[in-house]
């Protein structure tokens, strides 16, 4: 019997669904999947080549989609599986996941998750006759009444959220961080400025706890407590909205995710499957992962399994957004206008030091006068990845 060996990142919606797969396609293929988890830390940052060498399947993130093809380290699903199976699934990707990994003419994953930044509340809690924020107005508006309440905004701004965040932010202004320019790919300076300040007066505003929040600890900490009753932005998490969130868990609420505040933009996060070029059954490899991103899987057992479906048809499916707690309906117009990322090669590096760089601004406390140095040093970084 074949053996195939994936590598997924440590969570129930990364984990959970892929094994549910395994004993339905050992019956249909006769073909055994294994699945380990690394951590959601490795999951953005460890070297392709190093997971290749050892792993059948990847699940990789879109912004790694250059590196996959600078390295070789993944095949390109072209001649891998059917013309008319890529056709299907990009026309019915859910928002730009299928296309987020489509780089230098050639699809180096298929999209098995689909997510991006959205808003999430305590629909329990929500102050009477105050509606949804729309803009980081009302968002601040929303913030000031709260603490006249004794409760919170929260948001996820440890340093990876952080420059999710400022990607969003930039994108949401008309002027996003963009690929395939060179240095002309980099926002003006006074979009990042407002971008910036946008999250200073966040910093100042959400719970204390934010800066060292990423949204599943934001989503632990609101499910858990009553004193956090809304985040702005944060990539948004299924398994939260769903029924079997609270039940037998004492104090545990479940949460209800709608579309992210600012408007359209909101970056996108997801998963890819992707195909190691150092194993030894490519292509069996590819139709497995084919057979788990089609609407069949996606939307049955996979959304029933905690998953987060990358399949377009899964996020219009009652069922499936019923399964979820409302979360595919509630956000499904944000993830359709979210934005991508960069992807050549050297952005994964430079998003690192992009997050860790204005998350240490905004510890510092956010100082206005430090942004055109902030600004300045981020410029340099962006080259130099390029």
């Amino acid at each position: 019997m074949i053996t195939l060996r994936g590598i997924t990142w440590d969570h129930p919606r990364g984990r959970a669904p892929l094994e549910a797969s395994v004993a339905e396609w050992r019956e249909r293929r006769g073909v055994e999947v294994r699945w380990e988890a690394r951590s959601l830390k490795d999951f953005g940052d460890a070297p392709l080549e190093r997971l290749a060498a050892e792993y059948d399947l990847l699940v990789i993130d879109h912004p790694h989609a250059g590196m996959a093809a600078a390295s070789g380290a993944v095949l390109p699903y072209e001649g891998l599986v059917g013309d008319g199976v890529l056709a299907e699934l990009a026309a019915a990707s859910a928002g730009p996941s299928y296309p987020s990994y489509h780089y230098a003419g050639k699809q180096w994953a298929l999209p098995v998750d689909a997510a991006c930044q959205v808003a999430c509340r305590r629909a329990d809690l929500w102050p009477a006759g105050v509606r949804v924020p729309a803009s980081w107005e009302e968002v601040f508006a929303l913030a000031e009444g709260l603490r006249g309440r004794g409760r919170w905004v929260g948001m996820a701004l440890c340093p990876t959220d952080t420059l999710c965040s400022t990607l969003t932010l930039c994108a949401q202004l008309g002027d996003p961080f963009r690929e395939g320019v060179g240095a002309a790919g980099f926002p003006r300076e006074e979009t990042l400025a407002r971008a910036f300040g946008i999250l200073r007066r966040l910093a100042e505003v959400c719970h204390p706890g934010s800066l060292g929040w990423n949204p599943i600890r934001l989503y632990d900490h609101m499910a858990a407590h009553e004193d956090v009753v809304y985040s702005p932005l944060g990539f948004g998490y299924t398994n939260y909205a769903r029924a079997e969130a609270a039940p037998g868990r004492v104090g545990r609420a479940r949460l209800s995710f709608c579309d992210a505040a600012g408007g359209p933009g909101a970056l996108l996060g997801g998963a890819g499957l992707a195909v190691s070029a150092r194993g030894a059954h490519p292509r069996e490899a590819a139709e497995y992962a084919a057979w788990v991103c089609s609407a069949e899987y996606q939307r049955g057992d996979y959304t029933v399994a905690g998953g987060q479906p990358g399949h377009g048809a899964a996020w219009a499916d009652a069922a499936a957004d019923a399964v979820a707690g409302g979360f595919f309906s509630g956000t499904r117009a944000t993830l359709a206008a979210a934005s991508v990322r960069p992807r050549h090669a050297g952005w994964p590096a430079f998003q690192e030091e992009l997050g860790d760089r204005v998350h240490a601004w905004l510890r510092g406390g956010g100082r206005a006068e430090e942004i055109g140095a902030l600004v300045g040093e981020l410029r340099v970084g962006f080259e130099r990845s390029l």
